[in-house]
């Protein structure tokens, strides 16, 4: 069968990657660490201390990365900078399940009916694109740690939010977060939460953190300052299921019939290309 480039549409139903779990920071309304912004109510109260900042953020991180399973629905937008110059905005939904060490499905679905489907059974990691019928898949046995990783850095895919799947989350957010920001108690869907603004070399990051025993992220804003526009992902959490009853099955990948398998584009070597054609680009943000 001809070697075919995997289609971009794939990659554009993953959107921008993260570089750590990250998001965009209002500078206006961002108070200095060593004074949070005072919240309003009764029964909003400031962090008293800068040293607690980190201990909000690694304790969501840290809750995260010691889940064996879960699952969450996402509401999110991202933007797309035109030819025109024009920052428009699209939606989509999507779906998380994981079940470590092994068992990852991420379902899809843009704000045009387009859906998409990423999973991995712990050997091989596939893209499915259903309205097209085609899907890539390679093999990175070891875990989702290991998959996720060669998914962004090898592959060249995109996959928001992605350092959120990872056992090593904290270990991740923690070396990458340059400054840390709190900007105030507030309430997501009726459940109080801490708003947090942090800053990374290449990502600007808000994460809305629940206050309690679980402390899930319950929102996140995610800029992209050295993009071309400075584009955003904002995603809502909900539906969060800390012991989903999955079965092995639903990470495993049966093609549909008439379904065609095509390459990763990092998968097609730079000998396919015509004489003197420059190897195709993912479009992968830093």
């Amino acid at each position: 069968m001809k070697t075919e480039i995997f289609l971009p549409v794939i990659r554009t139903a993953l959107c921008m990657v993260i570089a750590a779990a990250t998001a965009s920071c209002a500078q206006e309304r961002v108070a200095p660490r060593a004074e949070p912004v005072a919240a309003q109510g009764p029964a909003r109260q400031a962090v008293a201390e800068p040293r607690e900042l980190k201990e909000i953020l690694m304790r969501m991180a840290t809750f995260l990365s010691k889940a064996q399973r879960f699952s969450v629905s996402l509401q999110g937008s991202y933007d797309v900078l035109q030819e025109s110059g024009q920052m428009i905005e699209f939606g989509e939904t999507r779906k998380i399940t994981v079940s470590r060490p092994n068992g990852l499905r991420v379902e899809v679905e843009h704000s045009a009916g387009e859906k998409h489907l990423v999973v991995y059974d712990g050997t091989d990691i596939t893209a499915f694109s259903p309205s097209q019928n085609v899907y890539a898949q390679a093999s990175k046995p070891g875990g989702i740690d290991q998959a996720v990783t060669y998914f962004l850095k090898d592959l060249h895919m995109r996959l928001p939010l992605a350092a959120l799947l990872l056992s090593r989350f904290p270990a991740e957010i923690e070396g990458r977060t340059q400054s840390l920001d709190y900007v105030e108690r507030t309430l997501i869907h009726n459940t109080p939460a801490h708003h947090l603004a942090g800053r990374t070399e290449t990502v600007d990051y808000q994460l809305w953190i629940a206050e309690g025993a679980q402390p899930l992220p319950l929102r996140a804003v995610l800029t992209y300052k050295k993009a071309e526009g400075h584009p955003q992902f904002r995603a809502d959490f909900a539906d969060w299921n800390l012991a989903p009853d999955v079965q092995n099955t639903r990470f495993a990948f049966t093609p549909p019939q008439g379904a065609r398998k095509i390459a990763f584009l990092a998968q097609v070597p730079e000998l396919a290309l015509p004489a003197g054609a420059p190897p195709a680009q993912s479009g992968e943000q830093p």
